[in-house]
């Protein structure tokens, strides 16, 4: 199997052992899953189903972030408190992904399960010289870490754009540079806090996935990813602090997944162009959702328009029609090993369907089941 290193920049060999150790970025669940989120967990679900049909064992971790800026502030928008905002959410989050057919997680950690870990993980930073406290907070120094930018390989400027308009905040006079990020913030009033000790507070953004990685998986990890949002600052600043606390590699293969857009922007919450899963649910089969989004490959950004979805059902029916089978198997393994090409996968089914042949087991690798 060859795949895309965000961090190499390049198609390389991804040759992981027996047990295939992967963390894909999850949601803060203070709002409904769309169609960007379901775009990015069913590619790492076709990843995993075609590892497993190699014959590994695949362990993913996908984290819950139920403490940070954007749940607080839509809880007390809402009145209620953020734990039950939290629960509701994630609960109609799983009932989606359930829905469409996901192998279920190996893990599924919440971040205020990770306090006692999130502190013991900053104490080892700045043991390491690597972050400093100040106001109250403890900050990750840019600085101190030779190898920051080694994920996005961004220059200064464009790292400072991305951080402001992604909750980097890069104009808080505590910070020693505007670049440096939270790794334990200090407590404001009305949010909740844990005591530290450093001083009452609540983790930053990306402490809860460089902890829970390694509480869950270890130091160093095969794979770990999200949507192409996250390169920088998130993941950026992870691999940095997990670098910095433990001295070794902290993932062996970085994967992005490309965004979707609605009106000519990116699918967003804060956009507000959303097409959620659940609406979609009410019309349309697992089986066609997944179709849809299978035909475009992973590291290319596409459009949502309203043909999309009766296209994938009538080729849905198309594949059912042709009866079971296990034809185009080999050239769906194929595409799938060569940087998972799922569109050079659903031709492949396409050819063999229109040829008369059976295709269910090829269509299960990419988890859509013909029902046949």
């Amino acid at each position: 199997m060859r795949l895309y290193d965000t961090a190499r920049r390049e198609v390389v060999p991804f040759e992981p052992g027996p047990v295939v150790s992967m963390y894909v970025c999850g949601i803060t669940p203070y709002d409904a899953t769309h169609l960007g989120h379901a775009t990015t967990y069913v590619h790492y679900d076709v990843l995993q189903r075609r590892l497993r049909d190699l014959g590994h064992e695949t362990r993913c971790v996908r984290n819950i972030t139920d403490v940070d800026d954007d749940i607080l502030r839509k809880a007390g928008e809402l009145g209620v408190h953020y734990l039950d905002l939290a629960a509701s959410e994630t609960a109609r989050f799983q009932a989606d992904m359930a829905a469409l057919g996901m192998l279920p997680c190996f893990s599924e950690p919440r971040a205020t399960s990770a306090i006692a870990d999130i502190r013991g993980f900053i104490g080892m930073v700045l043991d390491r010289g690597h972050a400093y406290e100040a106001g109250g907070s403890v900050y990750f120094d840019v600085g101190s870490f030779e190898r920051f930018g080694q994920v996005s390989h961004l220059d200064e400027a464009t790292m400072l754009e991305l951080a402001a308009e992604r909750g980097g905040n890069p104009d808080d006079p505590n910070k020693r540079h505007p670049l440096d990020f939270v790794l334990w913030q200090a407590a404001r009033e009305g949010e909740p806090w844990w005591e530290s000790l450093w001083g009452a507070g609540r983790p930053g953004w990306h402490i809860e996935c460089s902890a829970l990685a390694m509480r869950e998986l270890d130091t160093t990890i095969d794979l770990h990813g999200g949507g192409a949002d996250l390169i920088f600052p998130h993941h950026e600043c992870e691999a940095a602090q997990s670098e910095a606390a433990t001295g070794e590699r902290f993932v062996r293969h970085w994967m992005h997944v490309a965004m979707v857009r609605k009106d000519g922007e990116k699918m967003s919450k804060s956009l507000g162009n959303l097409v959620f899963v659940s609406e979609l649910l009410k019309e349309w089969e697992p089986a066609t959702i997944r179709l849809a989004i299978s035909a475009h490959h992973y590291r290319e950004s596409w459009e949502w328009h309203d043909g999309l979805m009766p296209a994938a059902a009538e080729r849905l029916e198309a594949w059912r029609a042709a009866g079971p089978g296990d034809a185009a198997l080999d050239d769906v393994r194929a595409a799938l090993d060569d940087d998972l090409d799922t569109p050079a996968a659903v031709a492949a089914i396409d050819a063999a369907v229109a040829g008369g042949r059976g295709a269910s087991a090829a269509a299960a690798l990419l988890g859509v089941d013909l029902g046949t």
